[in-house]
């Protein structure tokens, strides 16, 4: 199995977005590392070129894991992370700033997402609950590859922890957490849905009036979780990139590469 690392280090931003910290100079001379030296259509062209004809044509998706020709999306183990995989449409999305993700119809990456993280559980040799595991989307500040990927790995024990001791503060709106994850605020809201079957995560976020017009600079981490009532769900967090704030908008920062979590006892 061919491995990719896609390291989500966005390290420019474009004058729309920050026109501010640009006139100051901030930003001048800056570039987008791809982390791994790769293009920002790698992804697209792993799943476009190879991964989708080899389904089609044999039956074998290599280098992904793969391929859903049906719902229209591959699953690819990334090199980055001891289980981490993406799930990455077979239609050309650019990313969370897409209106094709708004749609009525639209595929629910977000359930396949969360379907394929049986995978983590093979690849770890233990079941990882349902608490342990979260999907992020990071927002265009925040990745290198202009085709949308939906990240599926371990949550750090950090977020875990925070987002457990303060569950009762998450609400079915979306609203400000009173602690911050990784040194940033996000807002979070609460979702009940076993599977996220019939929920569109990004209209959600959508809909919530900080975000609607600046889809592009948002990220979107979804972390499975079990209510005080016994009833299973998810919380939904967003932030907002902020460059002068040293926020690229990555919710990728949640999610912990290493899976600690599988190793707890």
């Amino acid at each position: 199995m061919v491995k990719l690392g896609i390291g989500n280090r966005a390290i420019c931003a474009p004058r729309s977005a920050f026109g501010i910290a640009l006139s100051m100079g901030l930003l001048a001379g800056c570039a987008i590392s791809t982390g791994m030296g790769l293009k920002s259509d790698a992804l697209w062209h792993i799943v476009h070129d190879r991964c989708v004809p080899g389904q089609e044509h044999s039956g074998n998706p290599t280098p992904c894991v793969s391929v859903d020709l049906k719902d229209g999306y591959a699953v690819l183990k990334d090199k980055v992370g001891v289980a981490q995989y993406l799930l990455i449409p077979t239609a050309a999305i650019s990313g969370i700033e897409s209106p094709d993700l708004l749609e009525k119809n639209a595929p629910e990456y977000w359930r396949y997402a969360w379907e394929a993280r049986d995978l983590m559980s093979q690849h770890l040799r233990r079941k990882l609950r349902r608490d342990e595991t979260s999907l992020a989307v990071n927002s265009a500040y925040g990745r290198t590859q202009n085709q949308l990927h939906i990240h599926i790995d371990c949550i750090s024990p950090e977020t875990r922890s925070a987002l457990l001791e303060h569950l009762s503060a998450i609400a079915t709106d979306w609203a400000a957490l009173p602690i911050k994850l990784n040194g940033h605020t996000y807002r979070a809201r609460r979702i009940y849905s076993m599977d996220l079957r019939n929920v569109n995560p990004f209209l959600l976020l959508a809909q919530e009036h900080s975000a609607q017009n600046n889809m592009r600079a948002q990220t979107l981490v979804i972390v499975g979780v079990k209510f005080e009532n016994g009833n299973e769900g998810f919380i939904l967090l967003a932030d907002t990139a902020n460059w002068l704030h040293g926020d690229r908008g990555s919710g990728e920062e949640l999610l912990d590469h290493s899976c600690a979590v599988a190793n707890a006892p």
